[in-house]
């Protein structure tokens, strides 16, 4: 009687092992899939990447640093220190640039969401500075909700949101607060 009662303590404890055990992997799965999750699945530093047409390069990026994250099911990437964007016509003269504090480009859309300090410059010399802009390379468009400030020609035109293609050749202003023209300034501050 006392082997019976030991066979089944021991037969208890196995069952209860294994389940412990078996609950123990479940965990760190579960846990391995979060960590995977959270994490990118490509980080580089100092990158610079150029994006060609015909052997011919259209765009160059640089960055300090890149995280792609593949594995969600809306797939992205960041640029959390920022990027500098040039632009090239088909002669390889650079056409423009776009810089920012910080970048997200969602690959479905095909958006890039530009912060913090962003700046883009035209090839005729224009100058948009705002802290969020919207550029989606397929439409064609550059928008922005927040504060900008545009500078073209011989003023500075300042208000809240902006639309425009992205050569800056049709933009609109839609609340604008303010425009200074830049000659009639010089002209007060030049003392005679």
């Amino acid at each position: 009687m006392k082997a019976g009662k030991t066979y089944l303590i021991l037969t208890a404890v196995l069952i209860a092992g294994t389940a412990f055990i078996s609950s123990c992997d479940r965990k760190e799965e579960a846990l391995k899939d979060l960590q995977i999750k959270g994490l990118p699945t490509l980080a580089a530093r100092n990158v610079e990447t150029q994006y060609t047409d015909s052997g011919k390069v259209t765009m160059l990026v640089r960055t300090p640093l890149i995280q792609q994250y593949s594995s969600d099911e809306n797939p992205y990437t960041l640029f959390p220190e920022g990027l500098k964007v040039m632009f090239y016509d088909k002669q390889d003269k650079p056409q423009g640039s776009i810089t920012s504090k910080y970048a997200r480009y969602t690959e479905k859309e095909e958006v890039w969401e530009l912060r913090d300090s962003v700046v883009a410059v035209s090839n005729k010399g224009e100058v948009l500075e705002s802290e969020l802009l919207f550029w989606s390379q397929p439409r064609d468009k550059i928008w922005s909700d927040r504060f900008v400030r545009f500078t073209h020609d011989d003023q500075i035109v300042m208000g809240t949101g902006f639309d425009s293609d992205s050569r800056f050749s049709n933009w609109t202003i839609k609340n604008v607060t303010g425009t200074i023209y830049i000659r009639d300034e010089q002209k007060v501050a030049t003392p005679d």
